[in-house]
């Protein structure tokens, strides 16, 4: 392997098949897992989560799986922190990192930096907005023009959102936001890293498994889970990010009796939908390589792109895309 650390990328929509390919590839290659999923880190989290078994995370070395309690919260800063100081870790033990999960905001904060942008300030929001109601948005823009150009250059002058907080950002910090996300892109790991992104070619292939899944969690008791976290942790509420999780909410609600059985799974299923709809627009966003989720014999097509990558191959020839992405 290279010396500059180097660590393979295997992102994709909750239920397209991930796992079993990440293992896949740790039985190929000396890897170890990094879990970029923002429910796994939390402990008696496991069936909502769709976690690894036990066997499964014993068969290859898993990171950032049951790290905090479902009352504690886990920010994309931590995971860049995390994340970066395992991959050099793993890569000078001789080892492959294989990061693995749906969390799109964790992979664009590894691949472009975090940008150190200040807070919103309720004062300055509500003076912004009263000067925006008196002038109009246009002329907001040509004030941001004049601070931050280049931001300016690519807003809409109608945008009032984006422009509120361009302005915000520059009165706060006395800076630039096109400069202070910039100086987080240089920030971002001095890693090489292959990005395979998961994108299934037809909707209603993704949809089945999305189904076929939660039906499955259920017969493994995941309303018995919801319940046992209840009780084990009493301080625990729906305003919590780990009770925000995909599932969790649903479950959470129907042991409330807002609705009932047939009606939780309809929800269940209809919000894991949108889980995966939102993971496919964040993926477009990233320089990654579409790998088509449904093709036969992908354990092996993928296996060559990583042994590609670590010989300094292109390892995009290993995987024709010919979708819609």
């Amino acid at each position: 392997m290279s010396h500059t650390p180097q660590a393979i990328l295997l992102m994709g929509p909750t239920a397209s098949g991930k796992t079993g390919l990440a293992l896949e590839l740790a039985r190929r290659f000396p890897a170890e897992i990094i879990s970029v999923d923002s429910a796994l880190v939390y402990r008696d989290m496991d069936i909502g989560s769709a976690k690894p078994t036990a066997a499964e995370m014993a068969a290859c070395p898993h990171h950032l799986v049951d790290i905090i309690s479902p009352l504690q919260s886990y920010s994309a800063a931590q995971f860049h922190a995390d994340a970066n100081r395992l991959i050099a870790d793993i890569q000078s033990r001789g080892k492959l990192p294989l990061l693995v999960g749906g969390t799109m905001l964790y992979y664009k904060a590894l691949l472009e930096g975090l940008s150190d942008l200040p807070q919103a300030d309720a004062a300055l929001r509500a003076e912004l907005d009263a000067e925006a109601a008196r002038l109009g948005w246009p002329a907001m823009h040509a004030q941001l023009a004049a601070l931050d150009p280049a931001t300016a250059a690519r807003l809409n002058p109608n945008d009032s959102q984006r422009i509120h907080r361009a302005l915000e950002v520059c009165l706060l910090s006395g800076q630039p936001m096109s400069e202070l996300i910039a100086q987080g892109k240089e920030a971002a790991a001095s890693f090489r890293f292959l990005p395979l992104a998961l994108v299934p070619r037809e909707r209603s292939w993704l949809h089945a498994r999305i189904a076929q899944r939660f039906h499955l969690m259920l017969e493994q008791g995941f309303l018995d889970e919801v319940s046992r976290l209840r009780a084990s942790y009493p301080e625990l509420t729906l305003d919590l990010p780990s009770m925000r999780c995909v599932g969790y909410r649903q479950a959470w609600e129907h042991q409330d009796g807002l609705y009932g059985y047939d009606d939780f799974i309809e929800r269940g299923i209809a919000a894991t939908r949108q889980l995966a709809k939102r993971q496919l627009t964040w993926t477009r966003s990233l320089e990654v390589i579409p790998v088509d989720a449904q093709q036969d014999g992908l354990a092996d097509l993928l296996s060559t792109a990583v042994e590609d990558f670590l010989a300094g191959r292109p390892a995009a020839d290993a995987l024709p895309y010919n979708g819609d992405f």
